[in-house]
């Protein structure tokens, strides 16, 4: 036990000096320009991202910026739990989420298809498919084992993703002006595109709080995809490479705490007094976990997935962004 404590608390230690920096940077910007223009939160992706590019991080610092990436938001969305109620989901109607399902098995089909236009491999395709459509490189990874994919397709596919997944953060909030969307709007809008739960919370937490609540209930729905999605494949998959994943890896226990900290607010079973700590503690954890998952991205992992992927991954999102929209005004959320 000492021993892992000892092995995770120099990048730990690495993710809370970026957070320390990003909490610095946004009050120079409030006191030099009158505003925060880059929140904390994006702050410290970009931060850890530059770190990771420009310099080379010896392999202790490994450690704990996996925990951070991973640990600590899971701990983060558990508690953002506490802040959201069931009826900002239902407010919008039952049928956002059969949309949500709807959407993730279009982007799906649309992923796989010009994946193939372009010549990847069967494997391939189907890895950046389930990417782009449901989460991004937890997808990518609980997939991998089901259709026994190449290491290599599996690595490329995670990297383009990552590194793509933060673009996707930072230009996401520029949309908002530019199409006119609601908070409201803008909230599904992420939760349907942006890869992972971290990067919704980033995404969204620079408009507005509903932005952030409706965002996560609307990802975590479609994370929830990702269990039919495996089985199905499983059950197509050849004999000899089908391997079923864990439960745990299509329904991570952090959803289940989330949906269960939900529940508990929405039925007045947390006392008042605790949300506002449990909503700091969530956002510190998740400005943590951003300068974390910015720590594990190393920009030149572009370069190195080739232009064919780079090409799929990007349509695929288009498409996926496209289908978002026209299911944003085919159930007129205002």
């Amino acid at each position: 036990m000492k021993q892992a404590i000892d092995n995770t608390l120099p990048g730990l230690a690495l993710c809370g000096l970026v957070t320390a920096a990003a909490y610095a940077l946004e009050a120079l910007e409030i006191a030099v320009l009158g505003r925060a223009w880059l929140e904390s939160l994006v702050l410290a992706i970009l931060l850890g991202t530059a770190i990771r590019t420009l310099c080379r991080l010896d392999g202790r610092f490994d450690a704990g910026i996996h925990v951070g990436a991973k640990l600590l938001l899971e701990i983060a969305v558990v508690l953002l739990g506490a802040s959201v109620s069931a009826r900002t989901l239902l407010e919008n109607g039952i049928g956002l989420i059969g949309g949500i399902a709807a959407v993730v098995a279009i982007a799906l089909t649309l992923s796989f298809a010009i994946g193939r236009a372009f010549g990847l491999p069967c494997k391939m395709a189907i890895l950046i498919a389930c990417g782009n459509s449901i989460c991004g490189n937890s997808a990518i990874a609980a997939v991998a084992p089901v259709i026994d994919a190449d290491g290599q397709d599996v690595a490329a596919a995670i990297a383009f993703t990552a590194v793509l997944g933060v673009a996707v953060v930072l230009v996401l909030p520029l949309l908002v002006s530019l199409l006119a969307f609601s908070p409201v709007q803008f909230g599904v809008f992420a939760g349907l595109t942006v890869y992972a739960v971290p990067q919704v919370l980033a995404a969204t937490a620079s408009v507005a709080v509903s932005s952030t609540h409706i965002g996560t209930l609307v990802k975590l729905v479609r994370v929830l995809m990702l269990g039919p999605v495996v089985l199905v494949l499983s059950l197509l998959a050849p004999r000899a490479g089908k391997r079923r994943p864990a439960l745990s890896h299509m329904v991570p226990w952090f959803i289940a705490g989330f949906l269960l900290m939900l529940a508990l607010r929405s039925f007045g079973a947390i006392p008042a007094g605790a949300l506002a700590p449990a909503h700091t503690a969530a956002n510190f954890l998740t400005i943590m976990s951003m300068a974390a998952l910015g720590l594990g991205v190393d920009a030149r992992a572009v370069l190195r997935a080739g232009g064919r992927v780079a090409a799929v991954v990007v349509l695929s999102l288009l498409g996926l962004a496209a289908v978002s929209l026209v299911l944003i005004k085919l159930l007129g959320i205002a």
